[in-house]
């Protein structure tokens, strides 16, 4: 049975949110020119997404992704 339209727009904003956090990672321990590599890949992926903005915001909540660590994936599937 086909999947409907809404079903793949939550797993296609599932994968992205996914996305961005390993690149939230990877821009936190980033320098330099890796950073602007790093946030035109967010960009690419979320247009209007503020890198830096929500990088502050994690990082006051005591929230920051690290890398090597597995992202927090609830299954969709119950």
């Amino acid at each position: 049975m086909p999947r409907i339209e809404r079903d793949r727009e939550l797993t296609k904003r599932r994968t992205r949110k996914v996305k961005i956090l390993k690149l939230i990672a990877k821009y936190v321990v980033a320098t330099g020119t890796d950073k602007e590599e790093i946030a035109s890949k967010v960009r690419r992926i979320s247009p209007f997404y503020e890198l830096d903005k929500r990088v502050a915001e994690l990082s006051e909540a005591g929230k920051l992704p690290r890398i090597g660590r597995p992202v927090a994936q609830k299954s969709a599937k119950k």
